[in-house]
């Protein structure tokens, strides 16, 4: 991010500090003054309370905004959804604030505790988004006027694209683009694109460009239904913190995939590098600590059992480890229960089919309830994986996957999980086109990642466990 879009933010967050102080001053002396009926004089501030609420309480405003994702690159946040999402923390806030610290404070009549809350819900909301909207404004303008702009790159330099270009450079808002330059996708050694600007390279050198030129949007302009060479460019892409915006064509319109954020902008499909707001991955992440921790204490009885069992059904060792490939790459090893005989994998890794010799009495019923991954609540509690998320693999089934879909790397993204939505649809997979077939099931799930979709994905494998259809 660039030091203008740090300036913003911090601007942004003084803002917000301001806004908390004024409308906390405001609160108190009004109630002091027309509810406590105290004289208005500068006697007024030689109370403690006020100058415990003048630390405390914007240190509190602003930890709820941190949580909540709002200091992003300024450039990037709508005004209205900024109205939105300022209103649902005001709300919030100003209930912790009721509950936590005015409630038990004395009132000389019930009723006073209403004019209580909506007063400090309007000073706060009103002043707070006064403030965010001139902030915003100022930077709107900004990005119009070409003062502030993202480095972008242009891959394609067909009609398309040069009739991209254009038609952003000709506004009189350029909206934020600044254009680096451009790669051509078809490899043709001239471009009616170099007459505006400079071609930086071919696809193969994608990644060198975007380092050495420092981009943070890539505008691909070729037609969706080139689904090859698509794949390749965002294979590319998604190692990077880049904004990625697509032409669609008519058939992406009436999907409704094409989402508008300005009248002034063009007819983009966008894809944000973030996937989850900040707020939901702290959530998620304390419900897999909590249930994960629960889970390794309630179900220590099962885990004995279990236990005693692996070891009765053939010799070797209880549990079982193996590399796959975390969030970022980062290799971690798995933990199960054995359902294997020892030494069942020799030279080339395989994937389990039916009616597998490899796997013993005992380790066919665990894989049938899922009993086998108990043990990965550990790998959850150190932060390896998660409850729910794309299903860790080898880096050998890895490399054959990508072959086929490199948008397989999106999935290393999000930390792995015990279970997933392509996990619930196909289980174990015993094949290569299983794996790409539940893949699309997994890219669903990292495309639409929420709190309430992690609860149906647990239900719907909670219903799978009990009724013994796992595979």
């Amino acid at each position: 991010m660039k030091p203008k879009s740090w300036f913003g933010i911090f601007l942004y967050m003084l803002g917000d500090l301001a806004a908390a102080l004024i409308a906390w001053t405001a609160f108190f002396l009004g109630r002091k003054v027309l509810m406590e009926k105290v004289p208005f004089d500068w006697a007024l501030l030689n109370d403690s309370n006020f100058y415990y609420g003048i630390i405390l309480i914007p240190a509190g405003w602003m930890v709820l905004y941190i949580i909540f994702d709002s200091y992003k690159d300024i450039y990037r946040i709508s005004r209205l959804s900024m109205l939105y999402q300022t209103f649902g923390i005001s709300v919030l806030g100003v209930l912790i604030l009721f509950f936590g610290l005015m409630l038990n404070d004395w009132i000389p009549r019930y009723q006073a505790y209403y004019w209580l809350l909506i007063s400090i819900f309007a000073l706060h909301y009103g002043i707070t988004a006064i403030i965010r909207m001139i902030i915003l404004t100022i930077a709107k303008q900004q990005l119009k006027t070409g003062k502030v702009g993202y480095n972008t790159l242009i891959i394609g330099g067909n009609k398309l694209a040069v009739d991209l270009y254009t038609s952003i450079t000709s506004r009189r808002n350029r909206i934020g683009y600044k254009f680096i330059g451009f790669m051509d996708a078809n490899g043709n050694s001239t471009n009616d694109l170099e007459v505006h600007i400079p071609k930086l390279g071919k696809l193969d050198e994608l990644a060198t460009v975007i380092e050495r030129e420092q981009i943070e949007e890539v505008v691909i302009a070729i037609e969706t239904s080139e689904h090859a060479k698509l794949r390749s460019i965002l294979s590319t892409l998604f190692d990077y913190p880049v904004v990625i915006k697509l032409i669609p064509d008519m058939y992406d319109i009436l999907l409704g995939s094409v989402k508008m954020s300005s009248v002034h902008g063009a007819i983009l499909i966008e894809i944000y590098p973030e996937i989850m707001p900040l707020w939901q991955r702290l959530v998620k992440r304390i419900i897999d600590i909590v249930v994960s921790f629960s889970a390794l204490v309630a179900l220590l009885p099962v885990y004995c059992v279990i236990m005693l069992l692996v070891r009765l059904s053939s010799e070797g060792p209880i549990f079982y480890r193996q590399e796959r490939i975390g969030k970022g790459g980062i290799p971690f090893d798995i933990i199960k229960f054995r359902s294997m005989f020892v030494n069942s994998e020799q030279g080339t890794p395989k994937l389990s089919q039916d009616n597998d010799s490899r796997i013993t009495k005992w380790g066919g019923i665990m894989r049938k309830l899922r009993l086998d991954e108990l043990p990965q609540f550990w790998n959850v509690l150190k932060g390896e994986m998660s409850l729910v998320g794309p299903r860790p693999e080898r880096r050998f089934f890895i490399d054959q996957i990508v072959e086929h879909a490199p948008h397989y790397k999106q999935l290393l993204k999000v930390r792995p999980g015990i279970t997933s939505w392509g996990q619930v649809k196909y289980g174990y997979a015993s094949n290569l086109d299983e794996m790409l077939q539940r893949l699309k099931f997994d890219i669903l799930y990292i495309e639409n990642m929420s709190l309430g979709l992690d609860m149906r994905i647990l239900l719907a494998t909670v219903i799978t466990v009990i009724q013994g259809r796992g595979k």
